[in-house]
């Protein structure tokens, strides 16, 4: 079945320089990256990220991780990748959670590690299913970002929309 997966590179994997280590792995699902952009994550959209998770005593560090306050990285690379069982080919991929539960070979395996806090360093965010994917997705992304369509859409006229452009 042909779906759509939210991949974050969380901020310690931009502070190590993991980014093409992680690509690289990435790409031995033979899926297609259909948006891509690097993100300044606000409080908000931290928060409405892992809104499920409000009530657990490491929301606060959650947080603060995935805004990139622990690694001095103020953001995250956000992308979508796109094709016949894309959650669980990238799942795999990435591993466990808990860095020293996952496999060695992979992605969190490899360069996750938990901090002396006890901070889960995964390097890497992968949605976990359907619904969970699309609406990570809506979330990080706007639909004119992403070159498939995946999801429906509607056009709308806003009036008086201030837009930042080039000078």
């Amino acid at each position: 079945m042909t779906q759509a997966v939210l991949i974050l590179i969380k901020p310690d994997g931009l502070k190590k320089s993991l980014t093409g280590n992680i690509l690289t792995r990435l790409s031995e699902t033979k899926l297609e990256i259909v948006a891509a952009k690097m993100v300044r994550v606000s409080q908000a959209l931290a928060e409405e990220h892992y809104k499920q998770l409000k009530d657990k005593p490491f929301f606060p560090e959650l947080i603060g991780y995935i805004r990139g306050e622990l690694h001095d990285r103020k953001k995250v690379m956000a992308l979508v990748y796109w094709g016949k069982d894309a959650i669980k080919k990238c799942r795999e991929l990435a591993g466990a959670t808990n860095p020293e539960e996952a496999e060695s070979t992979s992605i969190r395996g490899s360069y996750g590690r938990i901090t002396t806090s006890g901070v889960y360093e995964n390097v890497i965010h992968v949605s976990s299913n359907e619904s969970e994917a699309e609406r990570e997705i809506k979330l990080w992304f706007q639909p004119e970002e992403i070159i498939v369509n995946l999801f429906s859409v509607k056009s709308e006229i806003e009036k008086e929309c201030k837009k930042v452009t080039w000078a």
